[in-house]
């Protein structure tokens, strides 16, 4: 078998040429030896095993117990028990406040390590609420922590080097994460042996045989090139034969373009974009929309409500009182409304969006007539999250307003989503109910392997949310889940892989 050797990195070759068959072979080893790094060490290791020159003899896991920055200062000075136990003996009873103060510790710090204290009846609170030592001397766990301290500035202990006992309390002074305030931290080190292997053993012949020593010259410098020293310099060959780099292209999130390409079609058949924010009021969120209060919509299982503040100021005027009395007895719409009293403190309450409807309502107080909208807009629902539905999604939302617009203009619209936009080959429209629409429609579309599943709502505005929003023509209007049109679009079976964290996936994936 012919062996190229040319090719070998000069961490491998030196690797190579330094041991032999049936030797055993370990970072350890490497290290002190050719005075490699540990990071040297383990990528020679893999490059020749990947090869086949190197193979696994055994692997140990072995833990240890390093300092850290927090255990190196409680070694100089003590931990805050000592310190707690030694200033109560020095100067007798003192209060907790006290301690914090004169030994600059935080008071949390000092609760627990009196807890301790109080827990091995080293210490007490007196009659006088103060705390005073009860032992002439710390033992125990107190003793065998500042010895664990002590050696620890020596290196790294490791755990078959200590007794049950002492195990037992570095079980509560070390931690594996989050190790900053803990005395030491716990590591987890592997360690494996490897051997060389019979065509490992061929190509340190052939290393041999072809004079390669590993110090061969990779690049040739400026320096060089001054001083001469290239002259006596011995240059690698060049590895024409080597795989190329991959070459990976800068683009966008499939997602994000083509949320992009939504809005650049949209605006391209005349449309104009509106947003607001993700904060609203449920006068905006549901009342504007003829929802009543009472509404099930209104749980708070189905809306996110913001902590803090609780309430908005205000909400605009004439649209407040005109809703209002939408609501009450219907105004001047010809409706009766929903009869009931139509609570004020409740529509400043503030939440999450939770359907983009909320934008459409928003942009009647000031739309042209005609006019035609939409928005791509983030709304937040709670939702048990599966391949169809999530807790935070995005909407398409649209009103389109005329005097000659009407039921066959709207079916329209969601065909040119479902079919266009979607890249659906199989539509449905379902009739649906919503409280601010009639008639009302839902369009459903045919996933090749999810099936059918509702792409979203739509309808014409009923004249409780029209005319108590100042317009008084007809209003047809939908909210579409963009994020379901995109999973046929991009070929996708999964809402939260439009989300992923895997950026090999982002890479690869078809955008348009």
């Amino acid at each position: 078998m012919d062996i190229d050797v040319k090719n070998l990195h000069p961490l491998e070759v030196r690797l190579l040429r330094h041991v032999a068959l049936g030797e055993e072979i370990t970072v350890e080893r490497i290290m002190a030896e050719l005075g490699y790094i540990l990071g040297q060490c383990n990528q020679a290791f893999s490059w020749l095993a990947a090869k086949g020159y190197l193979a696994e003899k055994s692997r140990r896991t072995r833990t240890l117990f390093e300092l850290t920055e927090l255990g190196r200062r409680q070694q100089e000075s003590g931990t805050p028990a000592h310190r707690i136990f030694a200033l109560l003996k020095g100067e007798g009873p003192q209060s907790l406040p006290a301690l914090a103060e004169a030994l600059a510790l935080e008071r949390s710090d000092i609760g627990s390590a009196f807890g301790q204290l109080s827990k091995a009846g080293a210490a007490r609170m007196n009659s006088q609420n103060n705390a005073e030592a009860t032992a002439d001397a710390l033992g125990g766990e107190f003793a065998i922590t500042t010895a664990l301290l002590d050696r620890g500035v020596g290196g790294a202990l490791e755990e078959e080097s200590l007794t049950p006992e002492e195990r037992s309390v570095m079980a509560k002074i070390a931690k594996k994460r989050g190790a900053t305030n803990s005395p030491f931290k716990t590591i987890e080190r592997e360690d494996v042996i490897w051997t060389l292997t019979e065509a490992g053993g061929k190509a340190k012949d052939a290393l041999l045989a072809a004079n390669i020593s590993g110090d061969e010259v990779g690049q040739l410098t400026v320096e060089m090139m001054k001083e001469g020293s290239w002259r006596e310099a011995t240059f690698r060959p060049y590895a024409l034969g080597a795989p190329t780099a991959r070459i990976i292209p800068g683009r966008r999130n499939p997602y994000a373009n083509y949320l992009t390409w939504v809005k650049d079609k949209l605006t391209a058949l005349g449309f104009e974009e509106f947003d607001g924010p993700l904060v609203e009021s449920e006068f905006w969120n549901g009342d504007a929309l003829f929802m009543p209060q009472f509404h099930s919509a209104r749980d708070i299982h189905d809306v996110y409500y913001v902590k803090e503040p609780r309430h908005r100021a205000s909400i605009e005027e004439p649209w407040l009182s005109q809703v209002a009395q939408t609501h009450e007895d219907g105004w001047k719409t010809g409706s009766r409304g929903w009869r009931y009293t139509f609570d004020h403190e409740f529509t400043l309450r503030q939440v999450l969006r939770s359907q983009g409807t909320v934008l459409s309502a928003k942009q009647l107080t000031n739309a042209k007539v005609p006019g035609k909208y939409f928005g791509v807009v983030r709304c937040f629902r709670y939702d048990q999250v599966d391949a169809t539905h999530g807790a935070d999604f995005y909407q398409t939302e649209g009103i389109v307003l005329g005097e000659d617009v009407n039921l066959k203009t709207l079916l329209g619209l969601l065909k040119m989503f479902a079919e266009e936009i979607a890249g659906a080959e199989e539509v449905k429209y379902v009739p649906g109910y919503f409280p601010f629409t009639e008639p009302s429609i839902e369009v459903h579309i045919k996933h090749p392997v999810l099936g059918w599943f509702e792409l979203g709502g739509s309808g014409i505005f009923r004249p409780e949310v029209t005319r108590a929003l100042g317009i008084d023509v007809p209003v047809l209007a939908w909210g579409l889940g963009i994020d379901r049109m995109a999973l046929m679009h991009l070929g996708l079976n999964d809402l939260r892989d439009l989300f992923s964290a895997n950026i090999e996936a982002v890479r690869t994936r078809r955008e348009n």
